[in-house]
């Protein structure tokens, strides 16, 4: 009960605050009266999913996917149409160039997305590596991925 009602708190906080930190967490928690640990809100932002994106007062913030069945959640939807740039394939790799900051969002999208002919993703700042068996399986997940954006 405790932790149903810790998570669903930090969930709010991160929806209404910029927390760019565990130990930020931590303090917002305090002052919600909770009593927590560093490794109690680390295990929390592990069971959560959540992850950094570009802040608007910070340079990161942690933000929550919230899975659907067969779908993308809208906001994940938006940020990666918003943050992607261009979207190719080499040989069996898939290129997902983005803007500063929003790798991660990309990469976390496309392993949401969880595409049978990706291996594995890597992401970095601006850019997600998607390793596929074949370069047919990279050209049906770089026609998967433009399809969520749109046009590129």
């Amino acid at each position: 009960m405790l932790r149903q009602a810790r998570q669903n708190k930090i969930l709010e906080l991160i929806n209404e605050k910029e927390i760019e930190t565990q130990e930020e967490l931590c303090k917002e928690l305090e002052n919600a009266d909770f009593k927590v640990t560093q490794a109690t809100v680390s295990r929390d932002v592990r069971e959560l999913g959540l992850y950094k994106i570009s802040g608007v007062q910070k340079r990161y913030r942690y933000t929550a996917v919230r899975k659907r069945q067969g779908d993308l959640p809208d906001r994940m939807r938006a940020l990666f149409e918003a943050g992607v740039e261009k979207i190719e394939n080499v040989g069996n790799v898939v290129v997902t160039k983005t803007m500063a900051g929003y790798g991660a969002n990309a990469g976390a999208v496309i392993d949401l997305l969880n595409l049978e002919e990706v291996v594995g993703s890597i992401a970095g700042d601006d850019t997600v590596f998607s390793l596929c068996n074949t370069s047919e399986d990279a050209e049906k997940t770089r026609d998967k991925l433009r399809e969520i954006v749109g046009t590129i």
